[in-house]
């Protein structure tokens, strides 16, 4: 686009450079707190079901703020919205640091994710945006960096805060990094969109609260004592809401999310791979730190160095992976990383493994997958709408990457809580039980990892769609 051109290359560095750290910050936050589980709920005396709520509750309000993306990107200078990004993340991490209880804390929470719902799918756009066709796959590629790997090193970054100060100290970190670059922002970061305003369509907003009742039944269903009776009508309810939403973005003139974007088959299959690899990786981020503390009885500092080399291979393979979709295609690309996602969850179900090597080796070879998988997708969907649908484009493929990463969460964590108490009924040990509520996710991945190859082998390769064009 034409602002493009304005800017000269350290301008555009300096302002790339922002704008990712800023997003690698605060999608640091999403995963933390699975290493400090064990902590939070000995300090606010809450359960484990009701302290995964943090992560789960966190990505529930995010699917809720991604839709709004596009309308913002349309009514609002990017640089005054990032930085609006930047201050609601700022006062939710205060607010979490000054918190004083559990629902306080998830009031904090609940800020962070509606910025960082906001921003995932606008910085996304901005770099589409402002970045040639062919050569979206490498810069996508960075943008996997910051996005997966920020995944992964937050249990990390966590673990190593804890092992020197206490949980706040976790949220001074955030503060302390989201300060400087809102202060930079301010110097470097430019409007780069071009805005055609209409009025927020808050009956549209309304109807996406159909997410959380969807996202809150399927955390519930599940549990001890659960009323189906409500959780039912729950369900109903929400159902009804998000087919209200689809119809009216559907039929209305300015839709909030244009979901014409979905009459594209292949951008169809690109979103569903994109969650689906998601699903993987952030499985693994939240469940290996816990099997590390429950089942190997390793410190928070031991888990989250446990998983370094994941977050390393991911860092290095994302740039790369980007460049190889560009010049080899996407679908070979796309099926390589699957390939690797399937044998990572394969060994698990397979090989029954204890030791705490074999799972740091199997957590990197999944999370290299997804470096192979996600970005490229990300890249594919949106090569495949034209540009002026490309902000609606993508933010449809991360709330659906959101949606079912929060859904993957959710189920993991019902059939960990639940084969655990099974087993330990029928009379197991601690020891035993734990091993066959971990094994009971492991298949069950497994599964959502192999239907994911088969989409990576049925989309069409983007160099066929170029020859086409």
């Amino acid at each position: 686009m034409e602002n493009k051109h304005q800017m000269s290359s350290l301008t555009r560095f300096f302002f790339i450079a922002t704008m990712l750290i800023g997003t690698f910050t605060m999608s640091i936050s999403q995963s933390s707190l699975s290493t400090a589980y064990p902590t939070l709920m000995t300090y606010f005396g809450v359960s484990a079901d009701t302290i995964q709520w943090l992560t789960t509750g966190f990505m529930i309000v995010m699917c809720i703020t991604m839709p709004i993306s596009p309308w913002l990107l349309n009514n609002m200078s990017f640089k005054r919205l990032f930085a609006l990004v930047l201050i609601l993340f700022d006062l939710g991490t205060l607010i979490i640091y000054l918190g004083s209880n559990f629902p306080i804390v998830m009031l904090g929470r609940v800020m962070e994710a509606a910025a960082v719902g906001i921003l995932f799918p606008s910085y996304q756009t901005v770099l589409l945006e402002i970045t040639p066709e062919n050569k979206r796959g490498t810069i996508m590629g960075v943008a996997g960096l910051v996005m997966g790997s920020a995944l992964a090193c937050g249990p990390i970054i966590s673990g190593i805060v804890l092992h020197y100060t206490t949980w706040r100290g976790l949220f001074i970190f955030f503060m302390a990094i989201i300060t400087l670059i809102l202060i930079a922002s301010f110097f470097v970061m430019q409007d780069v969109m071009a805005r055609k305003e209409t009025k927020l369509d808050w009956l549209s907003i309304f109807y996406t609260l159909g997410l959380v009742g969807l996202l809150y039944f399927i955390s519930e269903v599940g549990r001890a004592n659960a009323d189906f009776k409500v959780l039912g009508v729950i369900l109903l309810v929400s159902l009804v809401m998000l087919g209200l939403f689809v119809h009216r973005q559907l039929t209305i003139k300015n839709p909030l999310l244009d979901l014409w974007v979905m009459k594209n088959f292949n951008y169809d299959l690109s979103v569903l791979l994109t969650g689906f690899s998601y699903i993987s990786l952030i499985v693994v981020t939240i469940i290996f730190p816990l099997y590390y503390q429950q089942v190997l009885h390793v410190s928070p500092f031991i888990s989250g160095m446990a998983l370094v080399p994941g977050a390393v291979l991911l860092s290095f393979l994302n740039p790369l992976t980007g460049t190889l979709a560009d010049k080899f295609g996407f679908k070979p690309t796309m099926i390589f990383g699957m390939c690797m996602i399937v044998i990572g969850w394969g060994m698990l179900t397979f090989l029954h493994l204890t030791n705490i090597w074999g799972m740091i080796l199997i957590a990197a070879l999944i999370e290299g997958g997804n470096a192979f998988v996600m970005m490229p997708a990300v890249t594919l969907g949106a090569n495949s709408l034209p540009d002026d649908l490309i902000s609606h484009g993508t933010a449809v493929i991360t709330t659906v990457r959101q949606v079912l990463g929060s859904t993957g969460v959710a189920v993991a964590t019902l059939i960990l809580v639940n084969f655990t108490s099974m087993a330990t009924h029928a009379g197991k040990t601690t020891a035993i039980a734990n091993q066959f509520g971990f094994h009971a996710v492991y298949v069950t991945f497994f599964m959502v990892a192999v239907a994911g190859l088969i989409i990576a082998m049925l989309i069409r390769n983007t160099q066929n769609d170029s020859e086409k064009a």
